[in-house]
């Protein structure tokens, strides 16, 4: 069991970028693959932050897009830690937008990255306990707990689950496809 330990705050970190017409796709509005490389950025800090340690991406649990981001608006990105195992973190990101011009702020994205702390060797090193200081820190764990739990049981389901039996391939058909498989020899 670790015996140091550090508050949620103290791995608080954000990012502000304008956004500009080189970031933006076919359509006109920001890049997804933008965003998700900021993200990538902030997650690396804060975990980097926290744990005192280098840090990789071990995955990106969640990314949703719930609003598009203009040319010309405020990108803030707000990171913290939100669980710690042995050697991981999960790092909770918010995403706001802000029009400059109005003020107006949108909240544009949510998202979740497992980051793993290593040494020089690139070995993965232990990270300090979490001191949860409010009632929405306690939430935000609890919801991380969740989120593995649901990741352990989805893989479990990928491991046991028999694509290939008759069943599984007679379901299959009340979707939209349709099956041309071929024979193995």
């Amino acid at each position: 069991m670790n015996t140091t330990f550090k508050t949620v705050a103290s791995s608080n970190i954000s990012i502000s970028e304008l956004m500009l017409p080189s970031h933006t796709n076919f359509s006109g509005k920001i890049h997804g693959g933008y965003i998700l490389s900021l993200l990538d950025q902030i997650a690396f800090a804060c975990a980097s932050k926290f744990s005192g340690n280098y840090c990789v991406t071990a995955s990106v649990d969640t990314v949703n897009f719930l609003k598009p981001i203009e040319v010309g608006e405020l990108v803030t990105m707000k990171a913290c830690v939100n669980y710690v195992g042995n050697s991981s973190m999960i790092i909770g990101i918010r995403v706001e937008a802000e029009n400059i011009q109005t003020g107006k702020i949108k909240h544009c994205n949510s998202s979740y990255f497992t980051m793993v702390a290593k040494n020089k060797e690139g070995k993965s090193v232990a990270v300090p306990g979490l001191i949860l200081s409010n009632l929405n820190e306690v939430r935000r764990f609890y919801n991380s707990l969740k989120q593995i739990a649901l990741k352990k049981e989805r893989d479990y389901h990928e491991e046991v689950f028999d694509y290939s039996s008759e069943e599984s391939l007679t379901n299959i058909k009340k979707y939209n496809v349709q099956l041309e498989l071929k024979k193995s020899k």
